[in-house]
């Protein structure tokens, strides 16, 4: 019996949880897990709910237009999604494969639930990687004169490959503008959490000449905003005075290989909604 997951976001009024338990009830559904945010400040209610056949050789296939009523009297941004089908994610890299390495293993480990039917990096660097997961490998080169071609391979693939999701598993290069506008919410990036202190090539050799104690690692959904765009998942790590760059950049791969890994399972889960410049993840 598959499960569902319902999300949805609307402006907080009374009766709002009320009517999506009715709404569930009536479909023959059973919720297994439900979690709500109202935000003072923005005036938005949030709701995650994991709906279950209500009974033996029950199904939900009546839920979606059950709901349609109810999320048109509260002006609801809604989803509902199934809970056994992967989310589909191609995976972009550039020469460190740490975070690409980590998603792949952690697919085949059955603890992501994701499946990737493609990775795309501007270097050849990572095809063996690809290659030992036998996930299919497109080179896509970028330089100053062919990123507008390379952006348009890429959406090519994401509709070819029917993509949900996109994710910039330290992939060194700036998507334009135009291409966050036509993903919006859909792309996922990870970066070290130094900035904006240490701009540039070699920020773990900035960090040690600066003798930082902490080292992080943010995933974000990708913008037109340079790494501005919605904040999912942070996290930090201890640093010590023993530590040289090398030893810095080596907990930072690891610090941003979980960090990322647990964004883009969040996501694949439905529990992270946008909230305007940020986010709300139902863990």
């Amino acid at each position: 019996m598959t499960s569902h997951v319902l999300t949805l976001s609307c402006p907080d009024r009374p009766g709002i949880v009320h009517a999506v338990a009715g709404a569930i009830v009536e479909s023959g559904g059973n919720i297994t897990e439900s979690q709500q945010f109202g935000d003072c400040g923005t005036g938005r209610f949030f709701m995650r709910v994991e709906v279950a056949p209500g009974g033996p050789g029950g199904d939900l296939s009546g839920l979606r237009e059950s709901f349609v009523p109810v999320a048109d009297r509260f002006g609801m941004d809604w989803q509902l999604s199934a809970t056994d089908r992967p989310v589909r994610t191609l995976v972009m890299v550039s020469m460190g494969g740490h975070c690409l390495n980590d998603l792949l293993f952690r697919i085949r480990a059955g603890s992501l639930p994701i499946e990737v039917p493609a990775v795309v990096s501007n270097h050849e660097r990572m095809r063996e990687l690809a290659e030992f997961y036998d996930v299919p490998f497109h080179h896509v080169p970028v330089d100053s004169g062919s990123k507008h071609e390379a952006e348009a391979r890429l959406l090519e693939l994401v509709k070819a490959l029917d993509v949900e999701l996109v994710v910039l598993a330290r992939y060194m290069q700036v998507l334009s503008d135009d291409l966050c506008r036509q993903l919006p919410g859909r792309i996922i990036n990870i970066h070290h959490s130094f900035l904006p202190s240490f701009k540039g090539a070699r920020p773990y050799h900035q960090a040690h000449e600066r003798g930082v104690k902490l080292i992080g690692a943010t995933a974000h959904y990708v913008t037109a905003d340079l790494d501005e765009g919605p904040i999912i998942e942070q996290d930090v790590i201890r640093a010590d005075h023993t530590m040289g760059p090398a030893n810095l950049a080596a907990a930072g791969r690891d610090v941003e290989a979980q960090v990322l890994a647990r964004a883009v399972r969040w996501h694949a889960e439905r529990r992270v909604l946008l909230n305007g410049a940020r986010t709300v993840v139902f863990r």
